[in-house]
């Protein structure tokens, strides 16, 4: 399963009415950090397979549930589950320090 880049119409419907649990990255083109992660989340995407979805929200082109979510500065991450955030961080990490992040949040 690859990421799926959600939109502010289709942020409720993707992530939080998800019957599993969604890491989403709200993130912008011009963003170094958030391009130095992509990579890292798209593979984290197909290893958990089905178990989780990975939601990519371009806060410039969806600016409302960036603002919901109150994100401040990006790569901002958070983790749904069951429709409520039960997990977020902000900034740039290693693809390891990511997935032990998810894992201890779902």
């Amino acid at each position: 399963m690859s990421t799926v880049a959600v939109t502010d119409d289709t942020f409720d419907e993707e992530v939080k009415n998800s019957d599993i649990p969604v890491v989403v990255d709200f993130w912008a083109e011009w963003c170094g950090p958030c391009k130095q992660i992509g990579p890292a989340l798209e593979e984290l995407a197909a290893e958990y397979g089905g178990r989780i979805k990975v939601a990519k929200v371009d806060v410039d082109s969806n600016p409302n549930s960036a603002a919901a979510m109150g994100v401040r500065g990006i790569p901002a991450l958070f983790i749904f589950k069951d429709g409520q955030v039960v997990s977020n961080r902000a900034g740039a990490a290693p693809k390891a320090a990511l997935q032990s992040w998810i894992d201890s949040s779902i």
